[in-house]
């Protein structure tokens, strides 16, 4: 049976900068890497919050993106 060890997340938040000629929201991403693997998605709410105050755009959404290994 295969089995999958994780080996890094990281988190993007994606930002609302604009709007396009067509009407569109334009959205830019911002990743962050080396995210503790044990974080609940409460925690990295709470820090992408924290870090989406940082920004001159608001926060849209929080990514979260896990590599594995499979063997």
């Amino acid at each position: 049976m295969a089995q999958a060890m994780m080996k890094n997340s990281r988190i993007t938040l994606i930002f609302e900068t604009g709007m396009n000629e067509k009407g569109e929201a334009i959205l830019k991403g911002k990743a962050y890497s080396n995210v503790r693997k044990t974080a609940t998605p409460d925690q990295l709410q709470q820090a992408a919050t924290a870090l989406g105050t940082l920004s001159a755009y608001p926060l849209v959404s929080v990514e979260r993106t896990d590599n594995f290994d499979i063997f």
